[in-house]
């Protein structure tokens, strides 16, 4: 993302201009806008004309409209972002109040304005800084595989996507037919190899993990050399130190997450956010089964942990999914908005914004979606609750992620 222009108001209120470059960018941009928020951007507009003989003809013209947005709608398969409200300020071809979906596109300007005290908070302002940071984490390509079927992911800074999934039938070993299992199998390899192929960048050196239960991904890992030296594919061969073999319980994409915690894999990807995310799940849930009063999980137990000063130098790191940023109702954005700036710049603490489209996410919104690791122990903070979760806007699940 292309920072283009930025304008802040000392009211909170303000505009910026940002110019998408990548798919990715459309992720940052589905957390950035909100309800309520003024969006301009490019548009195709269908327009009707009455002639004077009251004949009407429909046209498509090109223009730039602002809305005032209502709803978002992001494939995250895709990577394509379409936001509806009301057209807020008339045009040639448009009137006030009119419906109209934007759909944003890469290399094309969009300028979001926020109105009112605090629209543009510490988190709105963490999400441009991040999205415009040129040295983002790089992505990993994993192709977690058993016999006969392959799920292909690739991972990058904030989300986890499933770009495609392989299965093809491979008979049986029985008796004599252990030819017919060999054939199958090295189909399997080879559709699994196209489409990898059709997938990543060979100019571009990034891990490629290739995990499954028993030898299927070192004997692909094996298929993948003998194939590029067979061809000639230079590109192909060059590859061969990116490619990470480690084992998996299984070969849907669920089995990514144990995948991505074993040493090989942790040392590959230690710089990754994916990476970090991960390790600090791991620590929360760490001192979680020791039951030592330091991990906290929920948000009025987590809350109060931050009122006593538990969460600040020393070791406090507070975990919030950014699920709870989308909230419609400006009150409970608020409400965590605050308590991440009092944390950070008051109490001197750690905090991480978990993605909710990583595994670690995932972890932390069935968690009511906030955590915190504190630097001393404190007891009953559950006391006056009843299963009190922080509410989590509701994620279309129709793409399969982690």
């Amino acid at each position: 993302m292309r920072l283009i222009k930025q304008n802040f108001e000392r009211d909170g209120s303000g505009l910026v201009t940002l110019f998408p470059e990548e798919p990715e960018d459309m992720w940052y941009a589905y957390n950035l806008i909100r309800p309520k928020d003024l969006l301009r951007a490019s548009a195709l507009r269908r327009v009707t004309t009455e002639s004077a003989t009251g004949s009407t003809s429909s046209t498509r013209v090109h223009t730039t409209l602002t809305i005032r947005v209502e709803s978002l709608d992001f494939d995250p398969q895709s990577s394509q972002l379409h936001v509806s409200g009301r057209i807020a300020e008339e045009t040639k071809f448009t009137k006030v109040g009119q419906y109209h979906t934007l759909d944003l596109e890469l290399q094309r300007n969009f300028t979001l304005t926020k109105d009112g005290d605090e629209a543009w908070d510490s988190v709105a302002r963490g999400i441009i800084k991040e999205s415009c940071d040129p040295v983002k984490s790089a992505d990993v390509w994993a192709v977690v595989m058993q016999e006969g079927l392959a799920n292909l992911a690739v991972l990058t800074g904030a989300r986890t996507v499933l770009r495609q999934r392989v299965e093809v039938s491979i008979p049986r070993k029985r008796g004599g037919r252990a030819g017919d299992h060999d054939k199958g199998l090295e189909k399997f390899f080879q559709t699994t190899l196209d489409t990898l192929l059709r997938q990543i960048d060979l100019n571009e050196s990034k891990p490629i993990l290739l995990a499954s239960p028993g030898f299927t991904a070192s004997s692909f890992q094996k298929f993948i050399i003998d194939t590029a030296t067979r061809t000639g594919n230079k590109a192909l061969l060059a590859q061969k130190v990116n490619l990470v073999v480690v084992h998996s319980s299984s070969g849907h994409l669920h089995s990514l997450n144990e995948i991505l915690q074993t040493p090989e894999v942790m040392a590959r990807l230690k710089d990754t956010q994916y990476a970090r995310e991960g390790k600090l799940m791991d620590d929360f849930m760490t001192l979680l089964r020791k039951d030592d009063r330091r991990a906290w999980y929920g948000p009025n137990e987590v809350e109060k942990a931050v009122e006593k000063g538990a969460v600040g130098r020393g070791g406090g790191v507070l975990l919030i999914s950014n699920a709870l940023f989308r909230a419609q109702d400006v009150t409970i954005r608020r409400r965590w908005v605050r308590l991440v700036d009092k944390v950070r710049d008051v109490e001197g603490g750690n905090v991480r914004t978990l993605s909710s489209e990583h595994e670690s996410g995932k972890r932390l919104d069935g968690l009511g979606g906030i955590a915190a690791i504190l630097t001393f122990p404190l007891d009953d903070l559950d006391d006056d609750d009843e299963g009190t979760k922080a509410e989590i806007p509701h994620e279309s699940t129709d793409d399969v992620q982690i």
